[in-house]
């Protein structure tokens, strides 16, 4: 089948908005500034590193919430060219034109994606923690595996022996890569880190992979907006994090300021005291909303499973731009080569 212009447009667009928002990610968690007064510090604020994968995914739906405002000017347009149609139609005598058909916005069905959403991205975010950006992306292309899977159980799509061989052949790689990410944390004595990371980021490609069926679900059968599922699923997001999630982060004991899981004040009073911070956060909540409706609209135009094999190109571009950052910019951020493991990642 061949490609289109429109369909080429929006899968460059997906792999470049989609690198941005692993790296901005990852920068983020690089970056280190003085946060929330610390009471068992004699309430001293102190520098310390953005360690806050919850409050990310936060950042996230509010990101995919933005693209509801694209759904108005998109339904905004339609209306104003099905009323210059209208006009014409009247003038020249001809047959009447249907009025465009616009869903509700508001629809209970997109809990279900958002969850998916949620848990997936945050588990991520939790693994990014403990490995490099590069490597965070490649075992990422595990989805590949988990999407053709849940695709044909579920969408009784026919997978040819051409497709397994392409799977297998993308868990070889990723077995390759989480041998190498374990080996190299090894001699830091990390390998028990590296090994959490890989698995919470493969359970959260589980959960995504999930996610991406039923999208395509909506998408395909149900007919609804690219743009409206990124904005239900960002707004159902937003409120979940906002009024359950983030407030149980803090209240649960954990290791970060005050004795919080994850204190969201604390991440808010860092981007606040760090332009950098408040520059990398902007960034990946721009690239998310680009992000997410480049993605459907690659779902809704081919598959889910095109989707996924588009989102694993961007390893490589997540990897070389990792590399140029290290050596031509800041050592702070990036990742060098490893020359002991390197050339198996």
């Amino acid at each position: 089948m061949a490609l289109t212009c429109v369909q080429v447009l929006l899968m460059i667009g997906m792999l470049v908005t989609g690198s941005i928002n692993t790296i901005s990610k990852k920068a983020q968690n690089d970056c280190s500034a003085i946060g929330y007064p610390d009471k068992s510090k004699n309430n001293t604020a102190t520098d310390h590193d953005f360690d806050h994968p919850w409050f990310q995914t936060w950042i996230m739906f509010i990101g995919e919430m933005g693209c509801l405002i694209g759904l108005l000017i998109v339904r905004r347009r339609e209306l104003n060219t099905y009323r210059k149609l209208n006009v014409w139609v009247e003038n020249t005598g001809n047959a009447p034109i249907k009025p465009p058909e616009h869903k509700r916005i508001f629809q209970w069905v997109f809990l279900i994606p958002t969850v998916c959403d949620l848990i997936g991205t945050s588990l991520a975010g939790i693994g990014l923690l403990y490995v490099d950006a590069s490597v965070w992306q490649m075992l990422r292309g595990s989805i590949i595996i988990f999407a053709g899977i849940l695709s044909k159980i579920f969408l009784k799509r026919k997978l040819v022996l051409k497709h397994w061989c392409g799977m297998i052949t993308v868990m070889i790689g990723l077995v390759l890569v989480g041998c190498s990410s374990v080996f190299k944390s090894s001699s830091g004595n990390n390998g028990s880190q590296a090994l959490l990371g890989i698995a919470l980021i493969l359970g959260s490609q589980i959960i995504s992979a999930s996610q991406m069926v039923i999208e395509e679900t909506f998408l395909k059968n149900k007919s609804y907006h690219p743009l409206q599922v990124v904005g239900m699923e960002g707004t159902f997001g937003v409120l979940l994090m906002s009024f359950a999630v983030l407030p149980a982060m803090y209240f649960i004991p954990g290791k970060q300021v005050n004795d919080s899981y994850e204190n969201s004040l604390d991440a808010i009073y860092q981007i606040g005291n760090s332009s950098k911070l408040l520059i990398l956060s902007l960034l990946y909540l721009a690239s998310i909303a680009f992000y997410n409706y480049f993605g459907l609209a690659v779902t809704k135009s081919l598959t889910a499973v095109h989707r996924t094999l588009i989102d694993a190109c961007r390893t490589i571009m997540v990897w070389v731009v990792d590399l140029f950052i290290y050596y031509v910019f800041d050592k702070n951020f990036g990742e060098p080569f490893d020359k002991q493991y390197g050339l198996l990642q």
